[in-house]
């Protein structure tokens, strides 16, 4: 099935990933049931990007809220027939040492990052093995291989993506489903402003530059939707130093106070080059 045929879950899509990938899938003809927390914000873009009504479907979700889960899902499978391909993107990063951050904060990016993909997915399975075919993609981060200072509690939340999903992997291939968990670097979204303003989100900028929309974009559309690929992780020089620094976890002591440097470098460069002052947002 070519990825203009097939129906999409997608949720987060008033922004950031979701909302370029949904672009693109709409563009090729696709039906997209496409969900966020913000409704007014999703609304908007749809009517600004032109996506059409009988093809794409707004509705508001809360990713952290089972109940919320089945009940989207479901009239999903009324307005489509079926799902094809449920894409889990919604998420959320908040910078700050793991001394000082707020109990909020910690359980905002558990409840979301981790236990809505959790949700997500055990609620697009049940449907995806009654039709014995379906593709479940999960996004993670190079965060989510590797132990990141600043943001440990995102990391945290992504490890759990990343093991998650290749677990339900090994569960779910027997009944004919593809999983794949996508674990990116930074990316030039809503998702890092906040850490652009924090000593504690230096890492996030460690790397020589922000991916863009259009890079990830171009990876979901190929390796992730048409190869079906276990795991993607991009670039390959940062996943190669992210599983490096996975295996021998002692050499953080080495090469993350350089990091951290080069990080705070480039926030400054961020931030004085344009960056959005938006939040970090559920996307």
């Amino acid at each position: 099935m070519s990825t203009g045929n097939a129906t999409y879950f997608i949720t987060g899509c008033a922004s950031g990933i979701a909302q370029h990938v949904t672009d693109r899938l709409v563009k090729q003809g696709a039906r997209v049931y496409a969900t966020d927390v913000n409704m007014e914000a999703l609304a908007r873009h749809a009517k600004e990007a032109g996506w059409p009504e009988d093809r794409v479907k707004l509705d508001t979700l809360d990713v952290r809220k089972l109940e919320a889960w089945e009940e989207v899902f479901a009239r999903a499978v009324s307005a489509f027939g079926s799902i094809d391909v449920t894409m889990n993107i919604a998420g959320v990063m908040i910078g700050g040492w793991i001394h000082e951050q707020p109990q909020k904060e910690v359980d905002m990016q558990i409840d979301i990052n981790l236990k809505g993909v959790i949700w997500g997915t055990q609620v697009a399975a049940k449907h995806m093995v009654a039709n014995k075919r379906g593709h479940i993609v999960n996004i993670a981060s190079l965060a989510g291989i590797a132990p990141i200072p600043g943001i440990a509690v995102y990391a945290a939340s992504k490890h759990g993506v990343r093991g998650f999903t290749l677990a339900v992997a090994n569960e779910l291939n027997q009944f004919g489903l593809n999983v794949t968990v996508v674990c990116p670097d930074a990316i030039r979204t809503p998702l890092v402003e906040q850490c652009a303003r924090t000593d504690a989100g230096a890492m996030v900028f460690s790397g020589p530059r922000l991916l863009n929309l259009n890079e990830i974009g171009d990876v979901i559309m190929t390796r992730v939707l048409e190869n079906k690929e276990l795991e993607v992780a991009v670039p390959w020089s940062r996943a190669w130093l992210s599983k490096v620094s996975a295996m021998f976890p002692g050499l953080g002591g080495n090469i993350i106070p350089g990091l951290i440097k080069k990080g705070k470098q480039h926030q400054v460069e961020h931030l004085h080059g344009g960056g959005s002052k938006s939040p970090a947002e559920q996307h």
